[in-house]
C-alpha cells in the first residue's frame, strides 16, 4: 500500500491563485503609496527631503536606523517572488492540462497586455535592479548622496540622461500593462463575467493603470523639461 502525503493547500490551484491575489494586492498598495511619495517632489526640495528622511526614521526608537525600510524591502521581495512563483506554477499547469496541440487550432485573440506579460516582467525586473542601484544605494546616481534625495532625483532625470528617462518610461508602461491585465483578471474572478461586467472591469483596470502610470511619469518628465530643477 502506497501512502501519499496530501498536497499543501498553498500548492493547490486555488491556493496558488490566492497567493497571486494577496501578493498582487500588496504590490499594488506599495505602487500607489510610492507614487504618492514621489509626487511630493512638486512641493519643493525641503518637503521632498523631509519626506525621504521621515521614511528612514519610521519605527524609531523601537527600530534603529533604516530597519523599517529594509523590512519593507524584504517583504516586497517575498511578495514579488511569491507572485512570480505562483504565476509560473499556474502557467505550467495550464499547459500540462492540454499536452497535445491541435493541428488546426484557431488562434485565440488575447489582449496585448496578456501577450506581453513575460517580456514586461523582464523589463520590470531589470528596472527594479537598476532603480535600487540608482536611487537606493546611489551607486549609479550622479549625486549618490542619501542626505540629498531631491538632488538625486533631479540629477537622475536631467536632460543629458534622457536614456534613463526612456528606460524609466518603458518600465512604467510595462507595469501599466501588467497591472491592467492583472486587475481585469481579478475583477473577472470576483464575478464580473457578464458582457456588461467585463466591459466595466476593462474600463476600471484601464483607468487605474493609466492614472498610476501618469503619476509615476510626471516626475521624470517634469525634471526633463525643467519644471522641477
Amino acid at each position: 500500500m502506497v501512502v501519499t502525503s496530501p498536497r499543501s493547500p498553498v500548492r493547490s490551484t486555488v491556493g496558488l491563485k490566492a497567493v497571486m491575489a494577496v501578493t498582487g494586492i500588496v504590490l499594488v498598495l506599495f505602487l500607489v503609496a510610492h507614487m504618492l511619495g514621489n509626487l511630493k517632489v512638486f512641493a519643493g526640495q525641503p518637503s521632498f527631503d523631509h519626506y525621504a528622511h521621515w521614511l528612514r526614521e519610521i519605527g524609531a526608537p523601537i527600530l534603529p536606523g533604516v530597519w523599517f525600510l529594509w523590512i519593507l524591502r524584504v517583504g516586497l521581495l517575498v511578495a514579488v517572488l511569491g507572485h512570480i512563483a505562483a504565476a509560473t506554477a499556474l502557467a505550467r499547469r495550464a499547459r500540462a492540462a492540454r499536452p497535445v496541440r491541435y493541428a488546426h487550432r484557431r488562434k485565440v485573440r488575447g489582449s496585448y497586455a496578456a501577450r506581453t506579460m513575460r517580456w514586461g516582467g523582464v523589463i520590470i525586473l531589470l528596472f527594479v535592479v537598476y532603480h535600487l542601484l540608482d536611487l537606493t544605494t546611489g551607486t549609479l546616481n550622479p549625486v549618490g548622496d542619501p542626505s540629498r534625495p531631491y538632488a538625486n532625483v533631479v540629477a537622475d532625470f536631467a536632460p543629458a540622461r534622457w536614456y534613463v528617462t526612456l528606460f524609466y518610461t518603458l518600465a512604467i508602461v510595462a507595469v501599466g500593462f501588467h497591472l491592467r491585465h492583472g486587475l481585469f483578471s481579478a475583477l473577472r474572478s470576483l464575478g464580473q463575467q457578464t458582457p456588461r461586467g467585463e466591459r466595466r472591469a476593462r474600463l476600471v483596470a484601464l483607468l487605474f493603470s493609466v492614472a498610476l502610470c501618469a503619476g509615476y511619469l510626471m516626475v521624470p518628465f517634469a525634471v526633463l523639461t525643467g519644471l522641477v530643477d
